[in-house]
């Protein structure tokens, strides 16, 4: 019992950290083998600021944009410094389209259909990995809800 109240209490201390350094979480997905470690921008601030300002990312790391309701969202590059692609998800995971951006541009990005959620990570990433329009990324059901 002493172990599980430690622990506990660790993991309360971590989230309230995080919460305190504006650092948003994180959750894992899944496309065919390859693991994504994925920070969750579910609320608007978050959104907003998404990778802007970071200097590096780590090759299977990337950012989820959960959107309260499917719409061909958007996206740009302003501020932000690493070249990106992003994939445009159905409520389902399946990919819309992927999109190259380059860095420290204004150019507009858009889903080819209505989507739920955009997935970046480090430019190339899913050409790669051989991931295309259809494919699911799994995963995606268990994010928190958008605020």
């Amino acid at each position: 019992m002493q172990r599980f109240v430690s622990t506990a209490c660790v993991s309360l201390l971590m989230l309230a950290t995080a919460q305190a350094w504006g650092q948003m979480p994180r959750m894992e997905l899944s496309a065919g083998f390859y693991r994504i470690e994925a920070e969750v921008a579910a609320n608007q601030n978050d959104r907003m600021q998404g990778l802007m300002q970071r200097r590096s990312m780590a090759a299977n790391q990337g950012m989820l944009f959960v959107f309260p309701q499917a719409e061909r969202h958007c996206m740009w590059m302003h501020n932000t410094l690493l070249p990106l692609s992003v994939a445009f998800l159905d409520e389902q995971g399946r990919i819309l389209n992927v999109e190259d951006m380059k860095p420290q541009t204004d150019t507009s990005h858009c889903a080819a259909a209505p989507a739920r959620f955009a997935l970046e990570m480090n430019a190339g990433w899913f050409s790669a990995k051989g991931l295309k329009t259809g494919q699911r990324i799994k995963g995606v059901e268990n994010s928190p809800p958008p605020q």
